[in-house]
């Protein structure tokens, strides 16, 4: 991408996007991050992949406020919602009660409710977070992020605890929401073929900068099995150093990513 395509896609992203220049993270005279360059344009999809310590998560809650140690330039939207690998669901809370936790209004029930019809969970509303299988819960999480209609959605490995199958269901959620609120989006994963089913764009953090950016401009629904998913793929793989990574997993379950 060049120059004069990045300055119009930060001028776009200082509406309702996220613009990060310069920004760097060290700790106790570690440096973890350093001159990172990163833009997200309003109601964009960006994945974010890179090694176990690469500084992934730091970067995502800096982005987030959660981590004020930053130095450089970092501009989000201020409605923003953060969704973690755990739920991390108020045991004593009801279901509709965790979700619209901090919501201030009117029909603050009627908002949750509304949440949760979306993640196919209305009738769980009641329910206590105990009785929740982990999808349930995990989607409980993103029912809570989105009650808020926030302009930047940041997604923090939310489907590394689930198991295969109900990963996969959690991706076609997300999606779907996405499809719904496009809020952009900002997702810390490490599976690459779920950033290409995904994402606008897969970044690749290494060495405490972004070092390489791969656009996946292909049309959605995605098919794992197709040519070009396929390329950018093996393209992820190798720029994680990891070469091809084997041949693709395909089933009646996941050879065609769609909607649901």
């Amino acid at each position: 991408m060049g120059a004069t395509e990045h300055a119009a896609i930060a001028d776009a992203a200082t509406a309702h996007g996220v613009v990060v220049r310069g920004a760097g993270r060290v700790f106790d005279g570690r440096t973890v991050l350093a001159d990172v360059d990163l833009t997200i344009a309003p109601g964009e999809f960006v994945a974010l992949l890179g090694a176990s310590g690469s500084g992934k998560s730091t970067l995502l809650r800096g982005i987030g406020g959660l981590d004020r140690g930053f130095t450089g330039r970092i501009d989000a939207p201020a409605a923003k919602a953060i969704v973690f690998q755990e739920h991390r669901l108020m045991p004593w809370l009801s279901v509709w009660r965790n979700v619209a936790l901090g919501l201030r209004g009117g029909n603050i029930r009627e908002r949750a409710l509304t949440a949760l019809d979306e993640v196919g969970l209305g009738a769980k509303s009641d329910a206590w977070p105990s009785t929740l299988s982990g999808g349930e819960a995990q989607r409980t999480a993103l029912a809570r992020g989105l009650v808020r209609e926030p302009d930047l959605l940041l997604l923090d490995e939310p489907f590394g605890a689930l198991d295969a199958l109900t990963r996969l269901n959690a991706q076609r959620l997300v999606a779907r929401l996405w499809e719904t609120h496009r809020p952009a989006t900002l997702l810390v994963t490490h599976d690459v073929e779920e950033a290409v089913l995904l994402a606008d764009r897969a970044l690749i953090l290494r060495d405490g900068r972004i070092a390489e950016e791969i656009v996946v401009d292909l049309p959605r629904p995605r098919r794992v099995t197709d040519p070009e998913f396929v390329a950018l793929r093996s393209r992820l793989l190798a720029g994680l150093g990891v070469g091809d990574g084997g041949p693709i997993r395909a089933t009646t379950e996941d050879q065609e990513y769609t909607h649901v």
